[in-house]
């Protein structure tokens, strides 16, 4: 189960690396994000979850906000389908948005 968490961890790192943010990952249980990604003097708080099943149920961390800044849950449902939305206990792998379409958005913002 950890090397899962792991995994998905690292590759969602490496994703946002590839659209030029600056990661650092604080998973293992350190707090409540996973990954905090910075970027134009923007700071997002990710929380990474990995699941094959159509729905993912998320009791962590409950607010849009840590520290002021956003706090995401990235949901890698396989075969590319991964989801970035804000916190909620039931997270469908239609919810959110496409993380690659996310990324996109925000280099033009």
């Amino acid at each position: 189960m950890v090397k899962k968490g792991y995994k998905a961890e690292w590759k969602i790192k490496k994703i946002f690396e590839g659209y030029g943010w600056k990661v650092v990952r604080s998973g293992g249980s350190f707090g409540e994000a996973d990954l905090i990604c910075i970027k134009n003097g923007k700071c997002l708080f990710l929380q990474i979850k990995k699941t094959k099943k159509d729905v993912f149920y998320y009791y962590g961390y409950m607010k849009n906000k840590l520290e002021g800044f956003p706090f995401f849950v990235v949901v890698d449902f396989g075969y590319n389908n991964i989801r970035i939305v804000k916190p909620k206990n039931k997270i469908e792998k239609t919810d959110g948005e496409n993380l690659f379409k996310f990324l996109e958005e925000f280099g033009k913002k």
